[in-house]
């Protein structure tokens, strides 16, 4: 088949997709003998769960609601009373000067950072060609594709600071970090995926300077972060003004399946993103914003997130740590310090085998984790840090992320010896 450059790009062996495809064929063939340390679903809070089927069994049972749920199109910043509720809810808790202008709903957040990334970066009609910069890498696996040329990424190595318990925090090196014209918008996550790393509110106010000085936005993909879900551990300020464009979703709250993304910026950033709404989905679903409406206009999904969704997360993360100390004893490991998101990012220095390899021994042993050298994009020379990571998720059920553990733990002290 004669593809074209587009066709080509978007076809070939992406990170996202091998993730994705390893995913879906362990849970396709029934996943009993995978262990599932790899993608990034989330958990099942039996707690928001069952919030979330009293709130479909109340749609189903009320006629016209049931009617707009299924058989109404909305308008291409999204389902309008969720959009309002959201905004109401944004102003109040946290002093957003936001109204419903301010905020688009696409169908997922990876299909917002499609649009928002081919917004600012690539091709300008002065000739230049403009880059998205991420401040540290590692970052998030679904970036890496999304650009609609090549070079669309330009990142940095981050500072590595070493801490107790062989744990360790990558940080901002803004001194080695020089935005130039190249530079389209800047963009972190925060919670760092994968790293659960979480930018000091520091880093985040030396970014929005930077990016206001260089006339360029500053995107914040909060997908676990504030307000909601809120998985972190650690403090972390929500934060809004109009230069920066937060990007948040219902999937990490317990809705992955309804894919629901959320973009909060100014008026004209938003006036664009629901005109290529419009042009490339006609709408986006109601499924998930209706679902969730009630929770964000009574405020309830903040109290969730702090008593149901961030504990959960955090007991497993500290049963996974605690394991993993027990089970790594006598190698050269390293965790990076889990702040935040539901992953734990090991770091094996100077092991023998690169991370892929390692990925592929475990693969085979029915165990799926993510190879690092997938979370670089835009790094401009080889470092060697990126074949000596991996990325764990503790998400799942605990008996099988115990056995996980221990087939990990074996396979490491294997490469070393």
């Amino acid at each position: 088949m004669d593809l074209s450059l587009f066709g080509q790009q978007f076809t070939g062996n992406a990170g996202i997709l091998s993730l994705m495809d390893d995913l879906g064929n362990a849970l396709a063939s029934g996943g009993d003998d995978m262990v599932m340390m790899g993608g990034g679903n989330p958990g099942h809070v039996p707690a928001f769960q069952a919030i979330i089927q009293k709130r479909l069994q109340e749609l189903a049972a009320d006629t016209d609601s049931f009617k707009r749920l299924i058989g109404v199109y909305d308008p291409p910043r999204g389902e309008k009373d969720f959009v309002a509720s959201l905004a109401k809810l944004l102003r109040n808790e946290y002093g957003w000067e936001v109204g419903e202008k301010n905020i688009a709903l696409t169908n997922g957040s990876q299909s917002g950072f499609f649009l928002l990334f081919n917004m600012f970066a690539g091709a300008y009609e002065n000739g230049e060609q403009k880059k998205i910069r991420l401040p540290l890498a590692p970052e998030y696996i679904g970036y890496g594709d999304l650009g609609t040329c090549d070079s669309f990424f330009v990142s940095n190595r981050p500072r590595i600071k070493l801490l107790e318990d062989n744990l360790f925090k990558y940080h901002v090196d803004f001194d080695n970090m020089h935005v130039g014209s190249e530079t389209g918008a800047i963009c972190v996550s925060r919670p760092t995926n994968p790293t659960g790393n979480v930018l000091t509110n520091e880093e985040i106010e030396k970014l929005d300077s930077l990016a206001k000085q260089h006339g360029i936005p500053l995107i914040l993909d909060n997908a676990y972060g504030v307000p909601f879900p809120g998985i972190i551990y650690t403090e972390a300020e929500p934060v809004w003004n109009e230069n920066i464009i937060v990007c948040l979703s219902l999937s990490k709250l317990g809705l992955p399946a309804a894919r629901t993304g959320i973009i909060v910026a100014r008026e004209e950033i938003i006036q664009a993103v629901s005109g290529m709404n419009a042009i490339m989905n006609l709408a986006t679903g109601s499924f998930g914003a209706m679902l969730a409406q009630e929770m964000v206009e009574s405020g309830e999904v903040l109290t969730i997130s702090r008593e149901i969704i961030r504990p959960f997360y955090e007991e497993k993360m500290k049963k996974a740590l605690t394991l993993f100390h027990e089970k790594l004893a006598g190698t050269p490991y390293k965790i990076h310090s889990p702040e935040g998101a539901m992953f734990l990012w090991l770091w094996f220095e100077d092991m023998p085998i690169s991370s892929h390899e390692l990925y592929s021994r475990l693969k085979k042993r029915n165990v799926l984790v993510v190879s690092g050298h997938f979370f670089f994009p835009g790094l401009e020379e080889p470092w060697q840090h990126e074949k000596e990571c991996i990325r764990v998720t503790y998400s799942q059920d605990e008996e099988q992320v115990a056995r996980g553990i221990k087939i990990i733990a074996e396979e490491v002290h294997r490469a070393y010896s």
